[in-house]
């Protein structure tokens, strides 16, 4: 099935630094009494996490894999692998660390803004081989850095609470994810494998839908250190009461959708997405197919039967949004999605996560490549939220109906290229993770955004209506 609108730039926030924008005296607050030598260590182990799972991505294939565009949506593995260093040199040793540039002649060819996707497997990119050697010597570097930089509140604002290094090691992280989904896009048999994800115990008696009581919660952060700009400041919101699915919204109950001839029917959808239907002659969910009366799926290089009881996944904003209009629901606004993953009714504060303000576990989450693949409808009760919604970290990024906007208070840090040139209605905000994003990656203020159109990530949602 042919991707809609393969010579469109894809989102890559995080991909553009420019230092030269790092230079704002704003910086952000953070929570008081935070001990630098614990951000030291977390920083430490998020960069040894994310530099793992590079190195299980693009040492999983060969070089010639490596090189090759698998999609016109995607770059090169190797693209993907330089650009990590490169932007790491940028922004660690050169930014923070004020040190000479090793490999200057290389940032162009490694900046996101100056060469769309489907171009960059004609630039003299590094080799496999040279893309490995500079990403170490990078690495080796920056954890030199790290062990000397004091990462006090008062320090200079890419400094404090050791911003920089969380910054980087996100972006590693979401690169990974972009990585993953090239191996999705890939043909050949499968180069990845993970064990399959905890089955829920209690499903079966889970209800349909949670309530969600309305007034008002506090959105988004002004405490949390590694947060990006788009999560700031924290705020007031009054949300009505609403109703919002329990888990995100399973294959099987997508398939009764796709049977009832939902891709055939233009009254459910919005104009550009009807458009986008009949233009590609699209039935299904990206990767699905029927054969011999069965409805098949490739995951990373295997066919399998589409799982009746699995969040669907790699779904468009319009799919979704046709879906929930045929169900006699809708996709939830942004504030209704944090304010029932993070609020706590009983305090009547905002929690970092649903289930509260621990860091994710194997237990609470499905996050950072373990599995491979969303875990069943209702799984993780020990992640679910103080209204009982489940799922709401982890397993699929879950697009809501709005659109990505700066809140109140926002200010750009530390460069524009982030968010703020893409703040608008032409991207619409998911949230929640996936089984794809790294825990450094993934909190209850954490915001994703991507054109209406996107297929090829790992998406899905679930649905909401008014109390």
């Amino acid at each position: 099935m042919t991707e809609h609108r393969a010579d469109t730039r894809h989102r890559e926030h995080s991909d553009a630094f420019d230092p030269a924008g790092s230079t704002s005296s704003t910086g952000f607050p953070v929570a008081p009494g935070i001990d630098p030598e614990a951000l030291r260590r977390r920083a430490l182990d998020a960069l040894s996490s994310a530099r793992e799972r590079t190195a299980l991505l693009t040492d999983s294939v060969d070089d010639g894999e490596l090189t090759a565009q698998h999609s016109p949506l995607m770059s090169p593995l190797v693209w993907d692998l330089a650009h990590i260093g490169n932007q790491e040199e940028q922004w660690l040793l050169r930014a923070v660390g004020g040190r000479e540039a090793l490999r200057p002649e290389i940032d162009g060819l490694y900046n996101a803004f100056e060469h769309l996707r489907a171009s960059r497997p004609s630039l003299p990119l590094l080799a496999p081989a040279e893309a490995r050697t500079y990403a170490s010597d990078v690495r080796g570097r920056a954890l030199d850095l790290l062990e000397g930089t004091p990462l006090h509140e008062g320090g200079r604002p890419l400094e404090r609470a050791g911003f920089a290094f969380g910054m980087i090691a996100q972006h590693e992280q979401q690169h990974d994810e972009t990585m993953l989904i090239t191996h999705q896009l890939r043909a050949g048999p499968a180069a990845l494998t993970a064990p399959a994800p905890p089955a829920p115990a209690d499903a079966e008696g889970l209800a349909d839908d949670v309530l969600v009581p309305g007034g008002p919660f506090t959105m988004g952060t002004s405490a949390e250190p590694w947060a990006l700009d788009n999560e700031r400041p924290a705020h007031r919101r009054d949300v009505a009461a609403f109703r919002l699915d329990t888990s995100p919204v399973t294959c099987g109950a997508y398939l009764r959708f796709v049977e009832d001839g939902g891709y055939r029917n233009e009254r459910w959808w919005a104009p550009e997405g009807w458009a986008m239907v009949r233009e590609h002659n699209l039935a299904a969910p990206l990767f699905w197919r029927q054969e011999a009366g069965q409805w098949l799926r490739r995951r990373f290089g295997v066919t399998e039967p589409v799982p009746d009881d699995e969040p669907v996944l790699h779904v468009s904003w319009y799919e979704a949004d046709a879906y929930a209009r045929w169900a006699g629901r809708r996709l939830p606004t942004e504030s209704e999605w944090e304010k029932a993953a993070r609020h706590d009714p009983a305090s009547g504060r905002s929690r970092r996560y649903p289930w509260g303000d621990e860091d994710p576990t194997p237990e609470r989450a499905n996050l950072g490549q373990r599995h491979l693949r969303p875990a069943r409808s209702g799984a993780f009760p020990a992640g679910r939220s103080p209204f009982g919604a489940r799922q709401l970290i982890g397993d699929v990024w879950e697009w809501t109906s709005s659109d990505f906007l700066p809140y109140p208070g926002f200010v750009a840090f530390p460069y524009r290229e982030y968010s703020e040139v893409f703040f608008g209605p032409g991207h619409k905000v998911l949230r929640g993770g996936s089984f794809a994003v790294g825990e450094v990656a993934c909190r209850g203020t954490f915001r994703n955004w991507d054109l209406p159109v996107r297929r090829q990530i790992f998406s899905g949602f679930r649905t909401a209506r008014d109390a």
